[in-house]
């Protein structure tokens, strides 16, 4: 089996990501022995929300200004409603989410994440799930939508909320680990 300290992954989040859908993913990938790099708008720390309120700090590895989508083997994307609404107005963030679509690397995204991927305009045709309160945003993007609590498409992790973690995480380390969707490097 491939030496899993060689892949890395990038989590895309900014202030007001839900704390359980950071962490716990995070955590997955490392116990998988993968590398995980947290990449921000802004260098320093950024802040999780978390039962309705301001959560925890995590300090950022790179900013979007340093990474580099080539750099990585896949990219997820936690939600919260702050998180992805602010991310999506950054035209770097939603470059660098297209990018690992156009690299056909995994991508993660859960809860209100996918508002991400329907800016970065890389849902048309994609099978996908959300949080349901963005269903039609993410059915006006092309996408087709499904209640289910993991629903994966060519690479594409996607997931509900934070009670769909388990299988989330789980589906995020396989497709990381199969890479079956990654281009092959010479």
């Amino acid at each position: 089996m491939e030496n899993m300290s060689k892949k890395r992954v990038a989590i895309l989040a900014t202030d007001g990501f839900e704390e359980s859908e950071f962490t716990r993913p995070r955590q997955a990938f490392e116990d998988a022995g993968m590398k995980v790099d947290i990449i921000s708008e802004k260098s320093g720390k950024i802040k999780s929300w978390k039962d309705g309120n301001w959560g925890s700090e995590f300090s950022v590895t790179k900013t979007l200004d340093e990474a580099n989508e080539s750099d990585y083997n896949a990219l997820m994307l936690p939600g919260g409603v702050i998180n992805p609404d602010k991310l999506r107005r950054n035209e770097k963030a939603v470059s660098f989410v297209r990018s690992f679509f156009k690299s056909h690397k995994p991508v993660g995204a859960i809860c209100h994440a996918p508002w991400l991927l329907a800016e970065a305009d890389v849902l048309e045709g994609r099978k996908i799930t959300s949080f349901e309160s963005i269903k039609t945003d993410m059915m006006n993007a092309g996408a087709t939508w499904y209640d289910k609590e993991v629903v994966v498409d060519q690479g594409l992790v996607t997931s509900r909320n934070p009670n769909d973690l388990p299988a989330f995480c789980n589906k995020m380390v396989e497709e990381v680990r199969e890479g079956k969707h990654q281009l092959q490097t010479a």
